[in-house]
């Protein structure tokens, strides 16, 4: 990694922005509510996909609420020597969640295997971060935008299911269910086009609320399910001590270098928009506060953490560059994840409401990813659409043939089902054989114009 400071222009050295107290608040409140419906979506999708009953996966969302908080806090307040000290709201990456559904549902595993494995996770972000400079040239956009397209491939298989009415359901593909989806999603989409500001901002979550609502005057809504108390505390291994595993552990910690590559070009794109210069020092402070965030995250029942890209634009429309916006939104986090009845009100979401969401937050993630490809050149090195072409082929391997690895040993089936992590491997070897590994230089450039796309 280049030891020297990051570039900035003039125009990109003003101060940070001073915001009276109340502006403050309300900045942090919109910053809550446009990375909530995202914050929740992985505790939902697991805790489903795992079988669990309503008040367990409350508690995820409890969970992952209170830790978005703690994960935040740390970012941007900082501690000594972690934390970038920018405006970064931090929230579960989708990249875990096929993995994760693959050990949750080994009997061997369970919830506490993959606690067992984001500890592990964690532990050796917190300890490569350093090193993640060196990955750079791994990950060029074409390894980057390909393994982004699969994840939103392989999370649009739950969306589809849950605008059905959730796998399980004997009225699965009934015409409420269908219809009360399409609803949904033609209110976020309206909210897109007409609306401006903080609502087009929060058009997903007003989707939900709105759908939820049309949901409730069909019978559809269960409330007795929100019977939780208005404040609880967040017990840490409230599902037992975790269990530890030597493939889970890899494969999780494979998911963190996709993760932290990830995060160093939103760094790098939110020093741009922020005007501050992010150096060496500070970006592997940053990386260590993802590292430390899904340490957390195992200690207090819910999963790996990063940067999410949606507030990093929201700096950008604002233009309010100050960190304690962040601070407070952490903060606002964590207080709502000591309140069990909002997250159990969130768990009463009917799966067909959730699914005319998830098809837009989904597909955005897979729009993410053929953005960033889009930047790259396809004409004068052909054998990118090779490396694209096979490493989606691969990644889509899980999603269209559950079945196809079968007969391998058991103890590789947590990253053989995972679509994301073939399509990662696929792409970083081929990537490789092809393009030989770049310059550092190059890598973090590229790293920054990705995320760019990716906040775009």
């Amino acid at each position: 990694m280049d030891h020297g400071s990051a570039q900035t222009s003039p125009a990109q050295t003003a101060p940070p922005t001073r915001v009276p107290p109340v502006a403050l608040g309300l900045l942090a409140l919109q910053h809550v509510l446009v990375m909530y419906a995202g914050a929740v979506a992985v505790p939902l999708i697991v805790g489903r996909a795992l079988g669990l009953p309503p008040e367990q996966v409350a508690l995820l969302v409890s969970a992952d609420l209170f830790a978005c908080g703690l994960a935040t806090l740390i970012q941007s307040w900082g501690l000594p020597g972690i934390g970038i000290r920018m405006p970064v709201m931090m929230g579960v990456t989708f990249a875990a969640v096929t993995p994760m559904i693959a050990l949750g549902t080994n009997p061997a595993l369970g919830l506490p295997g993959i606690y067992g494995a984001v500890l592990v996770a964690g532990l050796f972000a917190l300890l490569a971060a350093p090193l993640v400079g060196r990955l750079l040239p791994l990950f060029p956009p074409v390894v980057t935008g390909t393994v982004i397209l699969v994840i939103g491939i392989s999370l649009m298989r739950v969306g589809v299911n849950w605008a059905a009415g959730g796998l399980g359901n004997p009225r699965y593909g009934a015409l409420l269910y269908l219809g009360l989806a399409l609803f949904v999603l033609l209110v976020i989409l309206g909210l897109t086009r007409y609306a401006r500001g903080f609502v087009a901002s929060a058009s997903v979550l007003i989707g939900i609320v709105v759908g939820m609502a049309a949901a409730g005057a069909f019978g559809l809504v269960d409330l007795s399910r929100a019977a939780a108390p208005w404040f609880d505390v967040v017990r840490p291994f409230a599902f037992g001590a975790p269990r530890f595993d030597l493939v889970a552990s890899l494969t999780l910690c494979l998911v963190m270098v996709v993760v932290m590559i990830e995060s160093t070009g939103m760094f790098l794109a939110l020093a741009e928009i922020t005007g501050e210069t992010v150096d060496e020092a500070r970006l592997i402070r940053g990386l260590r506060a993802d590292g430390l965030g899904t340490v957390l995250g195992g200690v207090f029942n819910t999963f790996p953490y990063t940067a999410f890209s949606q507030n990093i634009g929201l700096v950008g429309v604002t233009g309010v560059r100050s960190r304690w916006v962040a601070v407070i939104g952490g903060v606002v986090m964590l207080v709502l994840g000591l309140i069990p009845k909002l997250a159990a009100l969130v768990e009463a979401v009917p799966p067909c409401v959730l699914g005319g969401a998830g098809l837009v937050m989904f597909g955005m993630v897979a729009a993410t990813g053929t953005r960033i490809l889009g930047t790259v050149d396809f004409a004068a090195n052909r054998n990118n659409l090779f490396i694209v072409a096979v490493s989606v082929g691969f990644g889509l391997i899980p999603l269209v043939a559950p079945a196809f690895f079968k007969q391998m040993p058991d103890v590789l089936h947590p990253l053989l089902e995972s679509g994301i992590l073939l399509a990662a491997l696929s792409a970083v070897s081929l990537n490789l054989f092809f393009n030989g590994l770049g310059g550092r230089a190059g890598a973090r450039a590229a790293a920054a114009r990705l995320a760019h796309a990716a906040e775009a």
